[in-house]
């Protein structure tokens, strides 16, 4: 079953190497990420995974100890998801997965094995919730860390320009994922989030099926837009 969650955002830009002299604007989205994740430790979950959006080459699951990097921004600084088993995975981790295993090896995560899923930002929200129910099918004691951003399309200067659409979805994504509305979630548009290039929907709705029947409660704990892209930070326990 699963036991806890965090939603953080998956922008390249956490990571300060990559960020340079930018880095402290995203420092109070870092902390957020930070205190979710303590509440996934505190929850003594028997296996941890992530889930991240990815392009389709990237897609489906990753190994613990699968490696990443972020040389692709300009930076020499690589990730290993969870331990490292000393032989390198088939794939390298999508960007998305390997923001959440910076993030896991920034906590000194040892709490459980951990495993990574990438998914497609298209995916449909029945194929995405039936993803979720499918993790938590063998009755261990699951937490997932859920990486995706809002919409990108906040502000003229966004990466998607500005669509008047995207506060109002993100505003309902953040309520969903504050409240822990897992029926909000999984009612969350999918047509309309990739016009958006909301980047965390198919996760979420992952991480919806998952939550079916656990009893979670949530709690925002970060929701801004920075650069004009819908960041938030939320723990399920």
């Amino acid at each position: 079953m699963l036991v806890a969650a965090a939603v953080c955002p998956a922008p390249p830009l956490l990571v300060p190497e990559v960020a340079a002299g930018a880095a402290p604007e995203l420092d109070a989205a870092r902390a957020a990420c930070m205190d979710a994740l303590g509440l996934l430790a505190a929850a003594r979950p028997d296996r941890l995974v992530v889930v991240g959006p990815a392009e389709q080459a990237a897609r489906g699951p990753y190994p613990e100890g699968a490696r990443g990097s972020f040389r692709g921004f300009g930076v020499d600084l690589g990730v290993t998801l969870g331990r490292d088993p000393g032989t390198p995975g088939e794939r390298p981790l999508p960007p998305s997965l390997a923001v959440a295993a910076w993030l896991l090896e920034r906590t000194g995560w040892s709490d459980a094995p951990i495993e990574g899923l990438g998914v497609a930002e298209p995916l449909a929200a029945e194929r995405c919730v039936e993803a979720g129910r499918n993790l938590v099918a063998d009755g261990e004691r699951l937490a997932l860390l859920v990486m995706g951003d809002g919409s990108a399309c906040r502000t003229v200067k966004a990466p998607g320009y500005l669509d008047a659409r995207a506060e109002p979805f993100d505003a309902a994504a953040a309520r969903a994922l504050g409240a822990a509305d897992v029926a909000a979630v999984k009612a969350l548009d999918a047509d309309l989030a990739y016009e958006l290039k909301a980047s965390g929907r198919a996760p979420w709705q992952v991480l919806a099926g998952a939550a079916e029947d656990a009893g979670l409660s949530g709690a925002l704990l970060y929701e801004d837009a920075p650069y004009g892209v819908g960041y938030m930070v939320a723990a399920w326990s």
